[in-house]
């Protein structure tokens, strides 16, 4: 997502690993230099380090003795797990998106070679 501005560098929107009240998304506007977007790359390091973790955690616990509660208490957390890492990876990539766009817009062109 991009918003038009006189300002150079300062035109794209961020989606944040946050949310504000009643689940609604939030966004900063910016470079990607200031304060605001340097707490959110801690906050989605962080979640990231959580998932992790979270993993390992659960290749334990169904690797053993489990009981139907903390079968669901770890499905929850997973499931919670996955919606910040979905948010982070919306966020990432329309950042690259938006950088790719403006590469663009100034003749430079990025491209990725995959295997088909």
């Amino acid at each position: 997502m991009r918003v038009d501005s006189d300002h150079a560098g300062v035109s794209a929107m961020r989606l944040l690993p946050w949310t504000g009240t009643g689940g609604k998304p939030c966004y900063v506007v910016g470079d990607g230099t200031g304060y605001v977007s340097r707490k959110a790359d801690e906050v989605e390091s962080i979640q990231l380090d959580m998932a992790d973790e979270l993993l390992g955690h659960a290749a334990e616990l169904l690797g053993g003795e489990a009981t139907g509660p903390q079968i669901r208490f770890l499905a929850d957390r997973l499931a919670e797990s996955l919606r910040q890492i979905v948010r982070v990876a919306e966020s990432r990539g329309a950042r690259l998106e938006a950088t790719s766009a403006e590469g663009e817009e100034h003749g430079r062109h990025f491209s990725a070679d995959y295997p088909e």
